[in-house]
């Protein structure tokens, strides 16, 4: 089963963290995605940049309406994600615990819906 694997953090705590913080972060990072791919369990992923460069859709009225910024303002920010291969939800769990940012936020886990050929 596919699951995505959301990863949350406070991008200003990020940005104030010294040169070495991001540095070490960026590292084990690397060494994370290298295992995951290695294990074949990887199918996608990516950071996102910064929330200041989101904009926000919704349709209103059949109107298309535009807003720069995220959908809501909230403590942690939507960073980056993983789609993952795993057996069951446990396994999606263990693998989401060894994302370097679910130290410092949060990883959410769920599953990608399958849906029927059409």
């Amino acid at each position: 089963m596919q699951y995505i694997l959301l990863i949350y953090g406070n991008e200003a705590e990020g940005k104030s963290a010294s040169k070495e913080d991001q540095m070490r972060m960026h590292a084990e990072y690397k060494v994370f995605t290298e295992e995951l791919k290695a294990s074949g369990r990887m199918k996608g992923g990516a950071p996102l940049e910064s929330v200041s460069t989101a904009t926000t859709v919704r349709v209103k009225g059949g109107k298309t309406l535009r807003t720069d910024g995220p959908f809501a303002e909230t403590r942690e920010q939507l960073g980056g994600f993983y789609s993952v291969e795993a057996k069951d939800l446990d396994e999606a769990v263990m693998i989401a615990a060894k994302i370097p940012g679910a130290k410092t936020g949060s990883i959410e886990v769920r599953p990608i819906m399958q849906l029927p050929d059409m």
